[in-house]
């Protein structure tokens, strides 16, 4: 029997929120709802760049590999595959029993099937300057030919042969994004740049109706290729309906009274209402709501601005890097602004979750005013004193975190002034390397460390990389590049504990926390299990 959870606000806002849907319209089908505030502006895998777009597009495509919950490389349409000697060679064999779906746009005959030759097409298509897709990076190591062609080629049609220019051991994981899915040059060539609108994938789900800013449905794929360990075909969801309530608010209350089937992460407007200060389910709420958590691929930070060489710049100073460092209580911080949802950031860059992360080899920073104070001394900085006042750039939803270092380092002597952006004005101005310090946070794309330690390799400042710091290490660099020789994962694991000790020590940022996926599910739902890349995989949930 479901179970409605209401309390006084909720029955308040019945009414307002009735028109957001019904989760009654199909009675006899099995349809999970979620929402998306953040709306849904393509669902073509070429332009997959960021969490609102990939969540619908792991449902409606497929690739060549995927991730289990434990970020290891499973077959998804490669059935298997074979590296060569060298690492430049890659050799996947596909299955032969995979179609692409049939929707109310476009109806393939019962024949088509995926080959090699669809994976060439896909991704050609990414690393096509005409397509501007987003994910063109993740083939820059592709090799090229005397025309320029990238090495995709077909060797068969259940064989794919892929050739790079030089060793990139996190490959097979790049290879798991999004942007790597397959798609069919029918419907593409149909439908043009309104192919982001009318998705054609081999998934779990399929395209049945959008109403921008209203409304997305999907249905279950029937000719879908996985099934379950007892022989019963996947999905056994029925559909999946997508809202696109901007409100978290309402969100929280449309979730409460049961037309939502699961909230993932946490807003101030319900934390403290379903969360205590541990980050445990609050009481009343258990046997109705499940909380489900996992570490999550998502370091949060205060990045420090290392370029120039202005005397009278403090950030520029390693021991006043180091004694700010100090001078906060991560831990405390954690219990009292985020009730626990996330783990302390008292070792590297690299986070919890990734096969290299050791707390035990990668010492980072705990709180120690004492030591922050003698740092400050050591600098020229006695008690603060003669120290020009730190802004870091902050937007509104970090700005309490900001606000607690801000008073934290005020007892140690520093003076912290918080300037307020918007997101999109703070990301092109970290770019453009005019702000001294600001909170930022990194994603991994991929499992593999090297996405995160490459923020500070030298070769990737902008304005084509990603590192916002300026960090320049000639001993980091080099131990960077000679990490990605290494196809052997335990001795390439080695190398990343150096360099995140490495970072440590130099202290370019400050670092936070690392993230913690959460989601609130409705004890009627079974099958959500969490990861690490917080992907939305609904082959395998049921709701009672």
């Amino acid at each position: 029997m479901y179970r409605k959870i209401l309390f006084p606000v909720v029955i308040l806002c019945l009414v307002l929120l009735s028109a957001c849907g019904n989760r009654h319209d199909h009675p006899d089908k099995m349809i999970f709802h979620y929402n998306e505030s953040s709306g849904i502006t393509s669902l073509d895998p070429a332009f997959a760049s960021g969490q609102a777009a990939i969540w619908p597009c792991n449902l409606i495509y497929n690739g060549l590999v995927d991730l289990d919950d434990s970020l290891r490389i499973v077959p998804a349409i490669a059935k298997s595959w074979e590296i060569s000697e060298d690492g430049l060679i890659y050799t996947f064999h596909l299955r032969t029993d995979i179609r692409f779906q049939n929707t109310d746009d476009i109806t393939f005959p019962k024949s088509r099937r995926v080959t090699a030759q669809d994976f060439v097409y896909s991704f050609n298509r990414i690393v096509d300057p005409n397509v501007a897709s987003p994910g063109s990076w993740i083939f820059q190591k592709v090799k090229r030919d005397e025309k320029d062609k990238a090495q995709f080629i077909a060797l068969n049609d259940s064989t794919l042969q892929i050739s790079l220019s030089e060793i990139q051991p996190p490959f097979l994981g790049v290879l798991a994004m999004k942007y790597c899915s397959v798609v069919p040059r029918e419907a593409v060539e149909k439908f043009g740049k309104d192919f982001a609108r009318h998705p054609v994938g081999t998934g779990p789900f399929q395209m049945k109706m959008w109403e921008e800013g209203v409304k997305l449905v999907l249905r279950r794929n029937p000719f879908y290729f996985e099934y379950d360990e007892k022989g019963q075909q996947l999905p056994y969801l029925d559909g999946v309906s997508i809202t696109f309530i901007v409100d978290k608010q309402s969100v929280f209350m449309e979730f409460m009274k049961g037309s939502l089937d699961f909230m993932s992460g946490i807003e101030a407007c319900y934390k403290d209402a379903l969360l205590t200060k541990q980050g445990e389910l609050q009481e009343k709420y258990k046997g109705d709501i499940q909380l489900l958590t996992s570490p999550y691929m998502n370091t949060e930070y205060i990045g420090f601005l290392l370029k120039g060489d202005d005397p009278s710049n403090p950030l520029l100073n390693k021991q006043v890097r180091q004694a700010l460092n100090y001078g906060f209580d991560r831990r405390k911080m954690m219990q009292y602004l985020r009730n626990n949802i996330g783990y302390a950031g008292t070792s590297g860059f690299v986070p919890m979750g990734m096969q290299s992360f050791d707390p035990e080899r990668v010492k980072g920073y705990e709180y120690n005013p004492t030591k922050a104070a003698q740092l400050l001394a050591a600098a020229g900085y006695p008690n603060g004193k003669g120290m020009p006042p730190i802004t870091i750039s902050v937007s509104a939803s970090y700005l309490d975190i900001c606000q607690y270092i801000q008073h934290e380092l005020a007892q140690i002597g520093v003076t912290v002034n918080l300037d307020v952006q918007q997101p999109a004005q703070q990301r092109q101005m970290m770019r453009s390397y005019r702000l001294p310090a600001f909170r930022g946070s990194w994603i991994g794309d991929y499992p593999d460390a090297e996405n995160y330690l490459s923020l500070f390799y030298s070769k990737n400042l902008q304005p084509n990389g990603s590192n916002y710091t300026h960090y320049v290490n000639p001993e980091f660099d080099r131990l960077f590049e000679e990490s990605q020789t290494i196809l052997d994962d335990s001795l390439r694991n080695d190398y990343y504990t150096r360099l995140d000790s490495m970072l440590v020590a130099d202290a370019p940022f400050m670092l936070l926390y690392y993230d913690k996926v959460i989601r609130f599910v409705h004890s009627n739902v079974e099958g959500m299990e969490p990861g690490p890349t917080n992907m939305l995989d609904l082959r395998r949930v049921r709701i009672h």
